[in-house]
Order: structure tokens, then sequence, then C-alpha cells
């Protein structure tokens, strides 16, 4: 800004375009409440089920999304622009003043083209001021010209770069002043050339305040543009590859720092996967750039895999979807092209330099040789991109060197086949063995592809609740829930030779309860209204679900996520059918309806309880032990499912008197849910719940046991008791236990079962 502008400038235009902002904002305000209040309520709460439901809703949430965006956007932009328009009126005062004291002293100042002129007035007047006091006015002049141009183009260049954020719709970064979005870029800006340094030069201090403005600072969307842009793609990979290298000749700060390593590789993380989610051509050309760096090896051809590097910055944060799919798909192809040729894993990633290894992973789960790691951590927050991801082609079954082989149908004959993504990595893939900082096997590998496959066919994040807007699942998840069940089933071992993955496989079937109740339901004339599911649903086998199930029960944590998700769904479907009775058929009351659902019930606890019991045979008390102790941590999990009253997944179809989901809350299956994971904790005289595993009787007792008061609560809570069901849905499970015990002697063939089984 130049002097002539500053010391005439007329802001009138400034504070007429902060009042018209001003009045935006109260209007988006108003906006956004009505949309959340009226659009989204009504389309959640309305009774709409099917895939257009699933897909409208979808499109409704994010149109709801914006109008929030739109008013943090415009609140940021009222904000700069009060907040400059009030500096720079300040400025334009104290330029003025300082003229009027120069005047007073005989000095002049005057514009002399963009700039200023400042001496001794003509005449007597001027002739005994001193030259020291001329410069201290230009000095003085000077520094309020200075700072009003730093406020100006600091104004105009985080304007710019706050509607730049997203390419269509608006960005939701919060600015209260000039200030805030000003200092997020200087330390952004500071903090990307501590980073470009040698790591061998940082000092401790240097580290500590780029470790410390990281952390600070992740969350800050013009921060994390502004440090990805400065540092660059190759630069991002550089610093973290040369932190980390064991071969270095100057170890950074002699090593008095490695014990925060990880923090900043978590800080670095959540940064950068912040600044994917803008929109700005900066970014756009940042993204597209780590994609061709991440094809070469970083510090050379000998060193460490650009995929290694980046994939170890994936752990944390939302990277963008568009950004990871694309990512994934090239690291997928580069190890497609080694499957081709013979390669494994540890060939197509091992480190070809001298030396030692590189540990690109500082967390102590794992090292951080295999790149897949990293990208199933990012994939587990990142839902939409992990379900595009694994339902996506691996190879083409005619594909030159295709090493994949099998019998698809039957003749004993085995031929070529596609393989997608999942199938690829769940069913064929070599994982790279490594060690954890105890020295101990890793398992972190698939342990976070199984959490990606939760988030994948969940649609939230692994290990969160589901939600309104989450929990009518797309066809795509549906569809990829569907060969999760099968591959499992096809072989086990999958799953029960890698059993730290069930509490994600246990969660993820927790959310799909509905599909596995229709599976196992005769016929399937009415299951919609019956077993109540929005969107999609994944169309099982009974033998695969049985299988699948099985193989759940046989693991502590696995058990106890799909125990809690089918009391909590059966609960829930209890009272919607004795509040709507006509809902499966109509003039009955529910009864059929209610039956129908204890019998699958019984299913289910039988197939779950069978495997249990096996386990529990095998490894004597302590493995029961072991089961009981998952109940118990499952507790806060499961009482939060049952919370949200998420279990009946939809609004009902009937029409006066309907429950919606949430009316759920806080009823029958949240007591049922702690009847079982408080049951260890009873006296031995009360009486306790799925506590005695190793007997199959036990647990058909335990189940008929919280149905019938399931029952009566439903009655109750629909103010239409139902003795007839309360006695007769016991015999309904019964028949649900003896369902499962044809099934697991028909489908568990050649597995272990138990012997209480084998006698019956």
């Amino acid at each position: 800004m130049d002097f002539d502008t500053l010391l005439h400038g007329n802001f009138g235009k400034l504070d007429t375009a902060v009042s018209d902002w001003n009045t935006l904002v109260s209007n988006l305000e108003k906006l956004n409440t009505d949309a959340n209040d009226g659009l989204k309520k009504t389309a959640f709460g309305s009774d709409w089920r099917g895939v257009n439901s699933d897909v409208t809703r979808k499109f409704i949430s994010k149109t709801v999304g914006e109008f929030k965006d739109a008013h943090t956007q415009a609140d940021s932009i009222r904000n700069i622009l009060r907040d400059t328009a009030s500096e720079l009126r300040t400025f334009k005062g104290d330029l003025t003043e300082a003229i009027s004291n120069a005047q007073a002293r005989n000095i002049s100042v005057r514009p002399d083209g963009a700039g200023f002129v400042v001496r001794a007035v003509d005449g007597d007047a001027g002739k005994d001021v001193k030259q020291g006091d001329v410069d201290a006015v230009r000095d003085e002049v000077k520094a309020i010209i200075d700072k009003a141009t730093t406020s100006d183009s600091t104004a105009a260049r985080v304007l710019r770069s706050l509607v730049d954020q997203a390419d269509k719709g608006f960005g939701d970064a919060s600015y209260k002043d000039r200030d805030q979005a000003a200092d997020a870029v200087k330390t952004a800006e500071d903090l990307a050339a501590l980073a470009k340094k040698d790591p061998s030069k940082l000092t401790v201090e240097e580290f500590d305040r780029l470790n410390a403005g990281l952390a600070k600072y992740n969350g800050d969307d013009l921060f994390a543009t502004t440090f990805a842009q400065k540092l660059g793609a190759q630069g991002t990979l550089d610093f973290w590859a040369k932190l980390n290298d064991p071969n270095a000749r100057d170890f950074p700060m002699d090593g008095k720092r490695l014990d925060q390593y990880p923090e900043l590789q978590k800080n670095l993380a959540l940064t950068l996967a912040n600044a994917t989610q803008s929109a700005s051509p900066e970014m756009s050309s940042w993204k597209t750039d780590m994609l061709i760096a991440v094809e070469k090896p970083v510090n050379g051809s000998n060193g460490v895999s650009g995929y290694v590097v980046m994939s170890n910055l994936m752990r944390w944060g939302d990277y963008d979807d568009d950004f990871l799919t694309s990512y994934g798909s090239g690291m997928l192809a580069k190890e497609q092209e080694g499957v081709r040729n013979g390669q494994s894993p540890d060939q197509i990633w091992g480190y070809r330099g001298g030396g030692l290894w590189p540990h690109m992973n500082t967390t102590g789960t794992d090292f951080g040789f295999d790149p897949m790691t990293g990208y199933m951590k990012a994939l587990s927050n990142s839902p939409d991109a992990a379900t595009q991801f694994f339902n996506s082609e691996f190879i083409d079954k005619d594909a030159e060197g295709n090493p994949y082989k099998r019998d698809t149908d039957g003749n004993g004959k085995k031929g070529h086949v596609d393989l997608t993504n999942f199938q690829y990595l769940f069913e064929e893939r070599d994982w790279m063995r490594e060690q954890d900082s105890k020295g101990e096997e890793s398992i972190s590998g698939k342990n976070y592809l199984a959490a990606a496959l939760e988030a994948a066919t969940t649609g939230h994040p692994a290990g969160e609740l589901p939600t309104s807007e989450t929990v009518a699942h797309s066809q795509e998840q549906a569809d990829l829930y569907k060969s999760v069940v099968e591959s499992v089933s096809k072989k086990p071992e999958l799953l029960t030779d890698n059993g730290y993955m069930s509490d994600s496989f246990g969660q993820m079937t927790a959310e799909y309860m509905p599909d596995i109740n229709r599976s196992l339901r005769a016929g399937d004339e009415g299951e919609g209204d019956l077993f109540i599911a929005p969107g999609a649903t994944a169309t099982l086998e009974e033998s695969d679900t049985t299988r699948f199930l099985y193989a759940l029960g046989r693991n502590p944590e696995g058990y106890a996520a799909v125990t809690l998700g089918q009391h909590n769904y059966t609960a829930n479907l209890l009272e919607y059918h004795a509040a709507n009775p006509n809902a499966f058929i109509e003039g009955n009351k529910g009864l059929d309806a209610s039956k129908h659902v204890g019998t699958v019930m019984g299913e289910v606890q039988g197939i779950l309880g069978a495997g249990r019991a096996y386990e529990s045979e095998v490894q004597g008390g302590e493995q029961d032990a072991k089961y009981n102790a998952a109940l118990d941590q499952a507790s806060t999990w499961g009482g939060a499912l049952a919370g949200t009253g998420i279990g009946l997944l939809v609004a009902p179809t009937a029409g006066p008197g309907a429950i919606v989901a949430g009316d759920l809350a806080g009823t029958f299956a949240g007591e049922a849910i702690s009847a079982i994971t408080d049951g260890m904790k009873k006296d031995s005289t009360d009486e306790t719940i799925y506590r005695n595993g190793k007997e199959w009787d036990s647990t058909r007792e335990d189940t008929y046991e919280l149905l019938e008061r399931g029952a009566a609560a439903a009655g109750q809570a629909a103010g239409a008791p139902n003795q007839e069901l309360e006695r007769t849905i016991a015999g309904s499970a019964e028949t649900g236990f003896n369902n499962a015990k044809s099934n697991i002697k028909d489908y568990i063939d050649g597995e272990a079962r138990p012997r209480e089984l084998e006698g019956k």
C-alpha cells in the first residue's frame, strides 16, 4: 500500500462490504439451522427405505454440510474483512497524526510517486530542524505504511486462500480475525524452511519448534496447505527419509530427540492429511507431484522406496479420498508388476542400499518396511476411499504372468481368475514379516487391513459407532461385506489364524445384523418387513453365514462384538414389531414376526456359542476367562451402540405410534447388553449371562432368558403386553439353536467342533 492511498483512503466501500457480509452470515446461519432442523431431520426420520433413499439421504447430508461450510466460510471472510478495515482505519489515523506532529515541528511529509518524501520546511521555519528529527519522522511514517501494507496484503492472501480451499462448494476453515489467519500462514512458512534443512543440521531447539508448531497448527487449513506447498512433495519425502536414515554420517541432534520422533511423525501426518483436503491449484499440484515422486526411490537409485516413506506418513488423519485411491492404485500397480514377475512384497519393497534398513515408522508397532501397512491405516480413517479401493480390480485373469488359479466351477480344474484388491490383500498376499519394538512379530499389517475393511464396509472410520448418516449401507459396501463373509467361509483360517483381526470383523458384522438374520431365515418372502434394514443389503448364503459366524465365535473379541450387536438388534426388533403389529403380517399382532426374530436369534447365538465352546474346550478355563474379559471390555462400545438406538437401523414402516430408531435409545437393548457385560461382576448366587461359554447348553438358557425379558419389555414399551409371546419365544429360540446344531454339522466339515454337539 502506498503513502497517498492510505492517507486519502476512503473505507466506505470496505465498510459496505463488511455490512453486506454481516447480512450474509446472518442469513446463512438461519439457512444452516433450517437445513439441519428441517431438511435433514425430515430425510433421516422419514419412513423411507431402499437404495434410492440411501443415495438421496447421502446427497441431502452433503448438501446440509455445504450450508454449514458456507456459513463458516462467510463468517471467516467477514471477520477478516472487518478486522482489516479496522486496522487500516487505525493506520490512516496514525499516519495523519504523524504528519500533523511533523508539521508542528516544521517537518514536511509529502507524497512522491508511490512513496513519500520527508524534509524540513522551506525558509527560516525549517532552518533549525535537525536531520535526526527528519529521519525519525521518516522511520515513523515508513513503519506505519509497512504495517498497513502487511495488513492489506496478508488479508488479500488469506482471503484468496480461503476461497481456494474447496474446488466446489465451500471450505470449512474458521478464523476470528486477520491476525489469526496471517499468523498461521507465516508460521507455516517458517516451519517449512526448518523442514527443508538437512536434518543432521537441525538443532534441538529447531526440532522442538517444528514439532510444537505442527502439533499446534495441524488442524489449521491455511497452515497445513502453506506448509505442504512450501516444503513440496519431494521435500516431504526427503525430510522424513533423511531424518530416519540409520546410515547417515551425522545423526540428527546426536539422537537427543529420538523419543519424540513418534510425535513428530503423527503431527506431520495430520498436517499433510489436512492439506490434501484442499482443492487449491497449489495443493492439486502438490498431490500430483507426490504421486510422481513416490514412484522413485528417495535419495538416489538405492534409496528407500517413495511409497515406503509416504505410507508411513499416512497413519493419522483423513487424507483426501481421490488422492488416497490414486496413491493406492499406483502402489498396487507396482506390486502387481512385481507379482507377475515372480517377486514377493519383500523383494518389491525391500531396501536396496547398503547398511541398515531405514525404519520409516517410529511408533514401535512395526518398522515401516511394508508400505501397505501405513496405507491400510490411512484407509481405516477414510471409509469412502476404502470402499472404492477394496472393490477395485487388482489383476485381470488374462493379464500376462497372472499367477493366480482357482477351481471356480467345481470340476477339479483350475484356471486363471480375476482378483479384486480385497481378494489379493486378504486371501493371497504374502505380507512382509516385521517385528515390533519389543522384538516380537508385528501384527500391524493385517490388523490395519481388518480396520480398513471395517471402515470400507460400514462407511465410518474404524472403531467409531454408526450414525444416522452412515447406518444405511451402499451397494458397494454391502457387496464388499459379502465378499468378506464368503472369503472367511471358504478358508476360515484366514481369520482364525489371525485372531487379532476378529475385533474389526466382529464390529462390522454388528452393523450387518439385518443381513445376517435374513440369511438364516427360511425363505425370503417378506424378509424386508421382518428384518428391517435401510439401503442395500448383502445377499448371503446360510452356509457362508454359518461358517463365518463360527469362525468369529472362536475369537473372544469377535464373539463379544457380534453377541452384543445381535442382542441390540433383536431387542429393537421386538420393540418395533410390538409397536407395529401389522408390519409383517396383517392382523397378527406381531406374534409371528417376533417368533421369527426369536428363532434367528437362537440360531446366531447357537453358532457363536459353538465356536466359543470349542475354544473353551481346547484351551480350558483360561480361554473362557478371555471371553468374559472381552465381553467386559466391549461394554462401553456395546452400551454406546444401544444408546444410539441404531440397532433398528431404520424408521419403521407403520403409521401412528411407530417408533423411529432414536426413540429406542435406553430401552431393553441397553438392559440386555448390560446383563451380558456385567454378568461377571455379580455374586455367585445371582444369575450370570453368557459367562459359562464352555457349556453350549448354558448359552441356550441365557439366550432364552434374555428373549423372554425382551419380549416383556417390548410389550410394555408399546403399551400392548403379549403373554403368549413371552411364554413361547423361548421355544422359537430353541428351534433356532437346533437349526444352528444342524448347520454346524452340515457346514463345518473337517473343522473343529465342540464335543458337546457331536453327541447331540
